[in-house]
């Protein structure tokens, strides 16, 4: 859920120029910019449901990286935007005065339209953690496909309201696996510092992050990956660490250090609403319609497309159903939003001319996580947060980068726990049911043991040198590996297949898409810095051809 490795050399002996190159041009492009704004200085971009009827020159479905990217880009070249948004706005607080829900409390606002919590860590200690709450839009949706959970942000703000914030930068040499049609020297000099000033990512103080107690844990995982001769790596984010530095001191409500992470964080973590979004709202010229829900897409007679979107309820019922027609329309929902609204628009006759690429080459980024029992003497702290910082790098030897994760649990539990990205060839393809009227996912849950193999080549040699073992309660009953999901969706409309090599549809004029499911499967790295550069490096060909 957060973002994988960015090298800082001085802790644990591992330089820059290994690990990623041109990282001196992306955090320096970040520190030239400035990173963003407090969040009560930001504006934002007011919930304004779309009037049926309306034409929009440029409709944006979703606003996560991509589609909030693509906002900002078109409404400074002149253009008027709209975004539609299937999850709420995020901007009033619930009961407890906080927008957000706790980590370790999660309620009514956890879950997307779930009568039962899904949580990605299910049992601890023996105990099963999930619980009944209300249904609701909450801002986590665990969705369900054969063989796989895919997790997902829904609000305003897409992804950007529920992962960790590790912004990663994907080594060069890596590029050409990642979008082999993509130029890397125009990407590593142009648009992935675009990317990392834009998001606001920045290094923690390191000389700060060897004495705070929350970053116990991290440093109980350094301690273990270089005892058995693995490089331990820092990441970029794009949390505000002098907030942090504020909470650790008890100066300002704590964030982070109260576990607020994948509900949701209420102060500290620069999501897409204080950055891009912000620079979207303050142009005048976009507006979001939020529980907005868009159904089809189809070539209006006058040229153009009409587009239906289906108003709701934060019961997820049907409040209106509402027509509108856009000049050019920006598919922005997700890897997967993205992905099952093509394939059903394609399967049902809607937009019959899309290729025989849509839906294809879909991979879960080699997401795979697990814990391990540490001996008495490594206890990883009660308070530990949120936000990860570092991660063991074993991707050239054994497949697998394991970023050193948080357990913000409040009590002492002796574990480290990990989530790792792999190397996996494996890709699954959606596909149209008439029978059951839903898009499926060809996944096979079988597939993740190449994701687990990778990850064993780290932790098996750890647990070796150790003494130690790994956890079995945290994932089910004597479950070692949490094999069941995903973090990471990519692709189903991939670059230079089912798109041109800038995200155009093939088959169509005016229609684009600009997110994850460009993406072929695997980034090598945790994706939300390279879907925002390949969205940067995408609009502004748009723009200056297609407008």
């Amino acid at each position: 859920m957060s973002e994988l490795p960015l090298p800082a050399k001085g802790i644990g002996g591992v330089s820059r120029r290994r690990f990623l190159a041109g990282t001196g041009s992306v955090l320096g492009a970040a520190a030239l910019v400035g990173h963003a704004t407090p969040a009560h200085a930001q504006p934002r971009l007011a919930d304004t449901p779309i009037p049926t009827g309306s034409h929009v020159p440029a409709l944006v479905i979703g606003t996560g990286y991509g589609g909030s990217v693509a906002a900002l880009r078109l409404a400074r070249a002149g253009v008027d935007v709209h975004m539609v948004e299937m999850g709420m706005a995020w901007d009033t607080p619930g009961p407890d005065g906080k927008i957000f829900a706790n980590t370790t409390r999660p309620d009514y606002r956890s879950f997307w339209l779930r009568t039962r919590t899904k949580q990605p860590l299910s049992n601890f200690l023996g105990f099963p953690l999930d619980k009944d709450i209300p249904r609701h839009t909450g801002i986590l949706d665990a969705e369900d496909f054969a063989g796989i959970t895919v997790y997902q942000g829904r609000g305003v703000g897409g992804g950007s309201l529920v992962n960790g914030g590790m912004a990663v930068t994907p080594r060069r040499e890596n590029f050409a696996a990642i979008l082999p049609t993509v130029d890397a020297a125009e990407m590593y000099s142009t648009y992935y510092p675009r990317a990392n000033a834009g998001l606001g990512v920045t290094a923690v103080d390191q000389a700060w992050w060897e004495s705070a107690s929350c970053y116990q844990y991290a440093r109980v995982g350094r301690k273990h990956a270089q005892r058995s001769g693995f490089p331990f790596v820092f990441v970029p984010n794009v949390y505000d660490w002098d907030y942090m530095k504020q909470e650790a001191a008890g100066a300002v409500p704590k964030s982070a250090l109260d576990g607020e992470v994948i509900y949701g964080n209420n102060a500290g973590k620069k999501t897409l609403q204080k950055t891009y979004l912000a620079q979207a709202a303050a142009t005048g010229r976009v507006t979001v319609s939020a529980l907005h829900k868009v159904t089809s897409v189809t070539p209006a007679a006058g040229g153009g497309y009409t587009v239906a979107i289906d108003q709701i309820d934060t019961t997820g019922a049907t409040l209106a159903s509402k027509t509108v027609t856009a000049d050019k329309v920006f598919f922005a929902a997700g890897s997967i939003g993205t992905s099952k609204l093509l394939t059903r628009l394609k399967a049902t006759g809607a937009l019959p001319a899309l290729n025989g690429e849509i839906g294809k080459g879909w991979g879960d980024n080699g997401n795979v996580m697990c814990g391990r029992a540490n001996h008495m003497w490594d206890a990883t702290g009660k308070l530990q947060s949120a936000m990860p910082t570092a991660g063991i790098d074993n991707w050239d030897a054994g497949g697998a980068f394991a970023e050193v994760a948080p357990l913000p649990t409040g009590i002492e539990t002796y574990a480290s726990f990990y989530l790792s990205i792999t190397k996996t060839p494996h890709r699954a393809e959606f596909s149209w049911n008439p029978a059951t009227g839903k898009v499926d996912l060809s996944w096979d849950r079988a597939w993740k043991q190449t994701s687990i193999d990778a990850a064993k080549t780290i932790f098996d040699k750890i647990n070796s040198k150790e003494g130690t073992i790994y956890r079995t309660d945290l994932f089910g009953a004597y479950k070692i590996w949490g094999d069941h999901l995903t973090y990471h969706p990519l692709g189903g409309a991939v670059l230079g297949g089912a798109t041109d090599n800038h995200g155009r549809l093939h088959g169509y004029s005016g229609l684009y898409v600009i997110d994850g499911s460009l993406i072929p499967g695997n980034a090598s790295v945790n994706p939300f810095v390279t879907i925002t550069a390949l969205a940067e490096r995408n609009i502004e060909r748009i723009v200056a051809e297609d407008f």
